[in-house]
């Protein structure tokens, strides 16, 4: 082999390994940073996250009894929230952006406070909870995310079919609501129950609200939840179809929560057994959304009620009012028993929970709480704790625990109002929102979901609840793809509580009861006070002021052209007439 042949031999050798080397995928940098960062970091972590998350990043924490879903395990090196692809781990810009936004509706909270620094350190101590950290093979890049398509009807059109025969109603119910055959089933990798996510409240989904949040997940799963990754199953294009029928079925990206009910009047009359013409009467009043949070203050309390927020309308005419109430629910609980004053045993007791768990010491993380449950690390709704990355006990974008059972207790809903209302001198006092207190009592319009009526109980605090006859309040309900729709129907004026007036402000409050997260008595979900305003029944006419004002206008303007007219004929003939004079008093030429 002569010189030349040889070169040409090693040259195209270099350029047949370089092109192998190209074509092989790059391999990933681990990046575990150094012992100093993650020593920073434990500092950062045992401050916030150790009290959910363990010590060890085991899940195990002293919060762990009282948060639902689990909180986040590190050391399986599963995560759900990632822009890589199924079964990878995520990247840093990921754990970033948990941790600096939280994850709605859940006990994990935000921590815009910590420096980009710290959070960075914290990252790397979590990264040592798991050699999965360590191994190149576990790393993948981000998926790409396409634009948007626009929102056509064509393209909703497909996605609903996408959705069909992908089979989500199965766990997200027909129109999304949270409520499919297997939604009361689902575990997650470690046998925890999770919840299905309600798809039309889109301010509740943790992976994110928009529609590149949408398509990520749909495209990379949730490891260790059934929620799969589509990417192979399903082309760019119909995954880009179905986000666009997921998200046309939530009304925004917030829930624009109000604090005011307006009752609007009708004539006609308010017949809770006409189904259409009770429909028909609604579609007049405002619907307002109000946030439900959990009883976290007395006992009976819950961390992590399902329900977390509740509409609402009035309609009223000369002698009845009625109220609409609508909440979603995975499924309707209607065979076992409820009631506003059930007792309710120690939390640890009744949430099976027990050990070291359940200690009174008095001096734990949280303060004491007489060995009851402590508010663990919860937000304000009030809702389960998902861990730092939105865990188990989780799916798509899922916010409580499934809970068990369900058969004993009942779903059930209560509206409160006080017994009386304030003195006009101080109009914003009102009784205690837990079921009022004995100076100031209020009263429940309770309906058990078993049987669909109405009982009315009069309240002077949580451990005074008795069963009131002073008034006839009556309800219908009914339960339709996941959501519950409760009207009450009440005469306005009352005998012993309170009276809905024209132009009037009423404080009122809602109860929500879950029975297959087996909440009664003070466990529920509750809001603060708002009000219900009854409007005017009879509103002035703007028209007829205003044709009025103009009629007296033109009338003015009318008699002021009138006015200058004539004075102008009048100044035109005197001087016609002055003239005429002149003319015939000249003596004729000679």
């Amino acid at each position: 082999m002569t010189a030349h042949t040889m070169r040409r031999t090693r040259t195209a050798a270099t350029f047949a390994t370089a092109a192998l080397i190209l074509a092989l995928p790059a391999v990933a940098q681990v990046d575990l940073g150094t012992e100093e960062q993650r020593a920073a970091g434990k500092v950062v972590y045992d401050k916030y996250c150790g009290q959910c998350h363990g010590d060890t990043g085991d899940g195990n924490g002293y919060a762990t009894p009282r948060v639902k879903p689990k909180p986040r395990d590190f050391t399986t090196g599963t995560y759900k929230f990632r822009t890589t692809p199924n079964g990878m781990l995520p990247t840093d810009d990921d754990l970033r952006r948990i941790i600096e936004i939280g994850a709605p509706y859940t006990s994990m909270p935000g921590w815009p406070n910590l420096t980009s620094a710290e959070i960075q350190n914290v990252i790397y101590y979590i990264k040592s909870f798991s050699s999965d950290f360590e191994n190149p093979d576990r790393y993948g890049e981000p998926i790409e995310i396409p634009r948007p398509l626009e929102s056509t009807e064509e393209s909703v059109a497909r996605g609903r079919v996408v959705y069909e025969e992908q089979g989500c109603g199965s766990c997200h119910g027909e129109v999304g609501r949270g409520d499919g055959a297997s939604a009361p089933t689902l575990v997650n990798d470690k046998g925890d129950p999770i919840r299905a996510a309600d798809l039309t409240q889109r301010w509740t989904y943790r992976g994110g609200p928009t529609k590149e949040d949408i398509y990520r997940t749909f495209s990379t799963g949730l490891n260790g939840t059934p929620m799969p990754s589509y990417a192979d199953s399903l082309e760019v294009e119909d995954r880009q179809h179905l986000v666009n029928y997921v998200y046309s079925l939530g009304d925004g990206d917030d829930p624009n929560y109000g604090t005011l009910i307006t009752a609007v009047y009708s004539e006609e009359p308010i017949d809770l057994q006409d189904e259409e013409t009770l429909d028909a009467l609604f579609e007049s009043a405002p619907m307002t959304r109000f946030p439900l949070v959990g009883q976290i203050t007395e006992p009976g309390r819950n961390f992590f009620p399902p329900v977390t927020s509740i509409e609402a309308q009035a309609v009223y005419n000369r002698d009845e009012i009625a109220f609409r109430v609508r909440w979603h629910d995975l499924r309707a609980d209607t065979s076992g028993r409820n009631n506003p004053s059930l007792e309710v045993p120690m939390w640890d007791e009744d949430n099976g929970i027990g050990g070291d768990a359940a200690d009174d010491s008095g001096d734990d993380f949280f303060g004491d709480f007489g060995g009851e449950e402590a508010p663990a690390e919860d937000d304000f709704f009030g809702d389960s704790g998902d861990d730092f990355f939105g865990d188990g006990g989780d799916d798509f974008f899922g916010t409580a625990d499934a809970g068990a059972g369900g058969a004993e207790f009942s779903d059930a809903v209560a509206l409160q109002f006080p017994a009386s209302l304030a003195p006009e001198e101080t109009p914003e006092l009102k009784p205690y929102f837990l079921y009022g207190d004995a100076q100031n009592p209020v009263d429940l319009w309770f309906v058990n979901l078993t049987y669909g009526v109405a009982d009315t109980f009069r309240g002077r605090g949580s451990d005074s609840i008795e069963p009131t006859e002073a008034d006839v309040v009556e309800a219908v309900s009914s339960y339709d793809q996941g959501a519950w729709t409760v009207t009450y129907k009440r005469r306005r004026s009352s005998r012993a509580g309170v009276s809905f007036a024209e132009e009037q402000y009423t404080p009122l409050a809602f109860s929500v009861w879950d029975g297959f997260n087996r909440e009664r008595g003070n466990k529920r979900a509750l809001s603060s006070w708002f009000y219900v305003y009854t409007e005017p029944s009879v509103e002035q006419a703007v028209a007829g002021p205003v044709l009025r004002a103009a009629l007296i206008v033109l009338a003015i303007e009318l008699l002021v052209v009138f006015l200058v007219r004539r004075r102008a004929r009048q100044k035109a003939a005197d001087e016609e007439a002055s003239g005429a004079t002149l003319t015939a008093g000249e003596a004729p030429a000679v």
